[in-house]
């Protein structure tokens, strides 16, 4: 029986991440993936499919210029899915070598089958063109991700009704969709698709759109959202979905209402794939949604399998299952472990994008914090002009007692960029005489940092 120091099972970021560390310690590493797609579902359906389509809808519909040109501007009149898919493969193609290049340098061997549990320590792989194999592992690492739900009284058929995986590999872009799902996933492609003129309906059970994010920020995002004349429906169940005389999907609300439109995309929670690790066989169980759960070291309760990424939940990003991934290696094989992951942004890529780091206005009031607030509104900085943005604001929390940066949270062009200045200052406990003193290049988006410190320093108490 083959024998790893560690065996990974999931190649997204957290699995990416742990097998080149372990590999970097000296242990022989092996990572096993369902689909032989090194990326896991970060690469082919989640984070980087996403963000493509959002950049090459960005650029054929002239979205950028229109606030110079007007919102009939195109650079490409009749935009067809073909012509975002051919990018998102580009994209795609491109990443899938230089992360096959990283595993193989660090001799990080990829081994394509399904893997289940036979026991704590011993996993079969199993494919469709060859005989099982059992691999014996001391560390083991459940990197798995999540897929999307499919509640029984939805009848996904991935033309009309469809998940957010099957949104990649439509042929041919609808006159109208609704979208069903007002977080994170549904926001992002909600807003892709109303800026290719197609008619959005957003629809959500609960009372806020992404209530983790700032009001203000959320304000802002939803009153450019109906400015584009995308419909927002909030507080709204579907019990179920048909198809009409046309073929196209009618939804029906708990109120009563339906709502007809040639494509629905049902992006309303996501869960854990584990469900064919047979968890039980290792002495785990996963929660209800199919997620594990861990410790503050990504052990689960069987000391050495490990989890990490988007299957132990929140926050569910990239960007931290990487450092979880890391951490989990190095704990694993007794090296030091140190994470700064106590001040993480969060990056959501609507049109226009958003993103956050700190805590909100809402948290600060819960928490009683005494705070003062500064806006920048990104059309009324130069750099702002200069590219013709209509909407975006940068908004900062300080404390009112000893002047520190509590939170920054910022909705428009270059969000999620921007926020990497907020992050460094509130990690190193930076006031907001740090941005009312500090020299910002000129013309840049980042002198809005300066314009909004300057609008707190204009309403703390002057002593």
């Amino acid at each position: 029986m083959e024998h790893y120091d560690l065996l990974v099972i999931g190649s997204g970021p957290a699995g990416q991440r742990a097998s080149i560390q372990a590999a970097k310690l000296g242990k022989r590493t092996a990572i096993v993936d369902k689909n032989f797609l090194i990326g896991g579902v970060s690469l082919h359906t989640g984070t980087i499919p996403s963000k493509t389509m959002r950049e090459a809808v960005l650029y054929l519909s002239g979205w950028r210029q229109r606030g110079f040109y007007g919102r009939s501007y195109r650079v490409k009149q009749y935009i067809t899915a073909e012509d975002l898919t051919q990018r998102l493969e580009t994209s795609i193609r491109g990443q899938v070598e230089v992360l096959q290049h990283q595993l193989f340098r660090n001799r990080v061997e990829v081994i394509g089958g399904a893997a289940s549990f036979i026991d704590p320590f011993t996993l079969k792989i199993e494919t469709e063109k060859s005989e099982p194999r059992e691999i014996w592992a001391d560390k083991i690492l459940i990197a798995t991700g999540t897929k999307p739900s499919h509640p029984d009284h939805i009848s996904f058929d991935g033309k009309v009704v469809l998940d957010s995986d099957d949104i990649l590999e439509i042929t041919e872009l609808p006159h109208s969709i609704v979208v069903v799902g007002a977080g994170v996933i549904g926001a992002e492609y909600a807003s892709i698709f109303s800026a290719l003129d197609i008619g959005v309906t957003l629809l959500d059970g609960r009372d806020r759109v992404m209530g983790f994010l700032d009001d203000e920020i959320i304000d802002e995002f939803t009153h450019n959202l109906r400015d584009r004349n995308m419909t927002i429906r909030l507080g709204e169940t579907v019990t179920s979905i048909e198809r009409d005389d046309r073929d196209r999907a009618k939804v029906n609300l708990k109120s009563g209402k339906q709502i007809c439109a040639d494509m629905v995309l049902y992006a309303a929670g996501r869960e854990g794939s584990t469900d064919k690790l047979k968890l039980e066989n290792a002495g785990l169980k996963a929660d209800e949604r199919g997620r594990l759960i861990v410790n503050e070291h990504y052990q689960t309760d069987v000391e050495h399998i490990y989890a990490a990424g988007d299957v132990i939940g929140f926050p569910s990003l990239a960007s931290t299952s990487m450092e979880q991934g890391r951490h989990a290696a190095c704990h694993a094989f007794g090296a030091e472990a140190v994470s700064n992951v106590e001040f993480f942004p969060i990056g959501i890529y609507a049109v226009p994008e958003m993103s956050m780091v700190g805590i909100t206005e809402q948290e600060a009031k819960e928490k009683g914090i005494p705070y003062e607030t500064g806006v920048a509104r990104l059309r009324e900085i130069s750099r702002g002009q200069i590219l013709g943005l209509r909407e975006g604001i940068l908004k900062m929390l300080f404390s009112l007692e000893d002047r520190k940066l509590l939170g920054v949270h910022i909705v428009g062009e270059g969000a999620t960029e921007l926020i990497h200045i907020g992050q460094a200052v509130l990690a190193l406990g930076g006031t907001l005489d740090y941005f009312v003193t500090t020299v910002f290049n000129y013309p840049t988006l980042a002198e809005a940092y300066k314009v909004a410190a300057l609008d707190a320093y204009n309403r703390f108490p002057k002593t």
